[in-house]
């Protein structure tokens, strides 16, 4: 396994080396001879055992010698040749009962080849056989959807039999958006240059153009921000890592880049030794988050992402925002404005006496306030360091019983804490609780520890009061903490 000379930068563009980077060097073989793009990359578990391989239309070099590779790890295991260049390569399932084995289909000049175990299953070519009546009225349908201009990017949403959407980036410059039952664009993007690539993030619509800028547009044609690169985009494609729920972009620059953005905040910049021409991420082998890209000059890197690594938005560009360098629209000076400014000039004084007056009792009132809430312990945080407590309280039902229910959590590190007690003060009259004081068990640090009681209302004409939930420290007369619990009320009373 060849040494690896990429290097790997956060959002803030410091360098960072293989310790604190967000991605593990996995293989790098510059001699690997794979000449494709995104489209023909794909991941699957080929034999069902588990274990993800790495298919992939290769062109050759120069568009000589097409091949159909498939990669176990950094390892080519078998090597077919093709008839034409290929042109895009995809895993799906065709029959349900277990074990599910993927098949590959490969559209390579004009036929797609399907395999099934790394073998020739079917082979599809137009025009050959009458088609099926069924399958011909669902290409009756596709071809009732028109476009302007020939496509050169689909992206597809939604389900066929339910609702779907299909976004079409075309020769013309174009993007046409159409639904389900519409028969001609529903809506159209025009870009200002040429589409070089088309993610779908989310519900946003992410298009690299040739003027090395990320534009992001909604399902409508709306465009929400654009992002200019440092260099001519080469190829996108779409990062999904399903256990933190997170969704970007990755688009291969000319420059030796591979930058990672959510929305328009970047992310993540990787910097390989050579451009980068192809760009596919999902589970390779036994590991879920793995990017492979191939190089400009047939190149092979694979990089796996650490389990501990966050992508963290914010600080991704150095200097000052671009927002800063929007010049603002100052509206033009009004009578009152001048009037204004004329007040202010000769009572500028009494005023600011005024504001100091204000400001000064505002800040009186809320220190006596915080001081009452500490001295009275009404605060439901604890505010001492040796019992550092939390209490949260939570009431169910609709009466005349209600279930209070105490989240009584230990905020400490390392100590537990013992010997707590839990009283409850209210109006005898109103309600009626079967234990009005009890003792608190162990308080592991960390947990939260659900204290369950039940309130029964005595009212039947609908009133309610609050109870006081005081938490106690044996020996003390002084509450650690409390809450005040407002109660609701009773509307199976009101009901009867």
């Amino acid at each position: 396994m060849a040494a690896v000379s990429s290097s790997d930068t956060d959002g803030c563009g410091a360098e960072s080396n293989e310790a604190n980077s967000k991605w593990l060097d996995a293989h790098y073989d510059p001699m690997a001879n794979i000449h494709t793009f995104s489209a023909c990359l794909a991941l699957a578990d080929l034999h069902g055992d588990g274990e993800y391989k790495l298919v992939v239309g290769d062109l050759g070099p120069g568009g000589q010698q097409p091949r159909l590779k498939v990669l176990k790890g950094p390892l080519v295991m078998t090597k077919s040749p093709l008839p034409a260049l290929p042109a895009a390569a995809a895993t799906f399932f065709m029959e349900p009962h277990e074990p599910r084995t993927p098949a590959l289909a490969l559209a390579s000049g004009p036929c797609v080849y399907v395999y099934k175990n790394l073998r020739p299953y079917f082979k599809f070519s137009l025009p050959q056989l009458p088609p099926n009546p069924l399958e011909q009225d669902l290409w009756n349908q596709a071809k009732e959807m028109s476009l302007p201009s020939v496509p050169v990017f689909l992206e597809v949403s939604g389900q066929f039999d339910v609702e779907f959407r299909l976004a079409a980036a075309c020769r013309n410059g174009n993007i046409y958006i159409m639904r389900r039952d519409s028969k001609h664009p529903k809506y159209c993007i025009e870009l200002s240059a040429q589409p070089v690539g088309l993610v779908r993030v989310h519900k946003i619509l992410v298009v690299g153009s040739t003027q090395d800028s990320l534009h992001g547009f909604t399902h409508k044609g709306k465009k929400l921000w654009t992002v200019q690169m440092p260099a001519a985009i080469l190829t996108m494609n779409l990062l999904e890592q399903h256990s933190r729920g997170l969704q970007a972009v990755m688009a291969g620059l000319a420059n030796g880049e591979v930058r990672i953005y959510r929305d328009k905040a970047l992310l993540n910049v990787i910097r390989t030794p050579d451009a980068v021409t192809s760009l596919c991420f999902g589970r390779y082998g036994r590991e879920d988050n793995t990017l492979i890209m191939t190089t400009r000059g047939g190149g092979l890197i694979i990089k796996i992402l650490k389990r501990t690594a966050v992508f963290v938005e914010g600080g991704s560009e150095l200097g000052p925002p671009p927002a800063q360098a929007i010049k603002l629209s100052v509206p033009r000076k009004t009578r009152l404005y001048v009037d204004q400014t004329l007040r202010e000039r000769e009572a500028g004084t009494a005023m600011h006496r005024a504001f100091q007056t204000d400001l000064y009792l505002l800040r009186l009132r809320a220190a006596r306030t915080y001081l009452q809430a500490l001295e009275s312990s009404l605060s439901p945080v604890s505010t001492t360091a040796r019992e550092p407590l939390k209490l949260h309280a939570m009431v169910q039902g609709l009466g005349p019983t209600f279930k209070l229910t105490l989240h009584l959590q230990n905020t400490s590190t390392a100590r537990p804490i013992l010997g707590l007690l839990i009283c409850f003060l209210y109006n005898e009259a109103l309600y009626a609780l079967p234990r009005a004081f009890f003792k608190v068990p162990l308080l592991v640090p960390g947990l939260s520890y659900p204290l369950e009681t039940f309130v029964e209302s005595l009212s039947n004409k609908g009133i309610s009061d609050i109870i006081k939930v005081l938490v106690l420290r044996e020996g003390q007369s002084a509450p650690l903490l409390s809450a005040h619990v407002n109660m609701p009320g009773s509307e199976g009373l009101v009901a009867t």
